[in-house]
């Protein structure tokens, strides 16, 4: 199964009701998958989600690369 190796995020069922005749139906089901990216997480990292993962190539969320992205 596709999941970010850092967060865990995963895919998500999502329900969409159509209104038919006055009431709801439960009616169309979707996946909806996170925007998993290739990574090479660089070996000399300071943050402790990623130290795991040094010098490795992962699969990871935008959203955490986006934190390995920020100065602190």
């Amino acid at each position: 199964m596709k999941t970010c190796k850092i967060c865990a995020k995963k895919r998500n069922l999502a329900r969409r009701l159509k209104k038919l005749r006055g009431k709801y139906n439960p009616t169309i089901k979707r996946k909806q998958k996170p925007n998993l990216q290739w990574l090479k997480v660089p070996i000399g990292t300071k943050k402790p989600a990623f130290k795991d993962f040094a010098g490795k190539r992962i699969l990871a969320c935008t959203k955490c690369i986006k934190t390995l992205d920020k100065r602190k």
